[in-house]
């Protein structure tokens, strides 16, 4: 897939070059092909650092089982991140692909997965929740800190079996 890429990128930039050089376009035409094609180049980059694995700055799903957790704590040059690899629960059943989403760093948190990652590695499967903060009333959009969410983790429960 990486080459797929690589190849489509190379491709557009060979097609854009030879329309810069040899077509006449106008010049106002040639610059709106630049500016579309760096544009182009930034949105496909950051599509192929959410398909290729890394860590997704998109919120929690609402339910999830707790896979696993990474912590790196803040420091003098880094403002710290928690790592988490989660299960959608859709329908009442965890979906088949797990997802890597990164969570801007709090104590809180911090503790409830470490405490969640305890009881994961006892055999005990975690469930999680995921909703908006609630912050005060106005225009979304303009409120700093809108993007942040109210995580808790709690045992999943038993399935119960039908009789038979």
């Amino acid at each position: 897939m990486n080459l797929a890429l690589i190849l489509s990128f190379t491709a557009l930039a060979l097609l854009c070059a030879l329309a810069l050089l040899w077509s006449r376009w106008p010049s106002w035409l040639k610059g709106l092909l630049v500016v579309g094609v760096t544009v182009f180049y930034f949105f496909g980059e950051n599509l192929v650092h959410q398909l290729s694995g890394w860590p997704s700055n998109d919120t929690l799903p609402e339910r999830f089982v707790l896979l696993a957790s990474v912590i790196e704590e803040p420091n003098a040059k880094t403002a710290g991140a928690l790592y988490v690899w989660v299960n959608a629960i859709e329908n009442g059943k965890p979906v088949a692909q797990p997802r890597a989403f990164r969570l801007p760093y709090t104590k809180d948190v911090h503790s409830m997965l470490n405490e969640g990652m305890k009881k994961v590695r006892q055999g005990v499967s975690q469930m999680g929740t995921s909703e908006p903060k609630v912050g005060k009333g106005g225009v979304s959009w303009l409120r700093p800190g809108n993007d942040e969410q109210v995580v808790k983790i709690r045992d999943l429960p038993v399935p119960q079996l039908p009789e038979k």
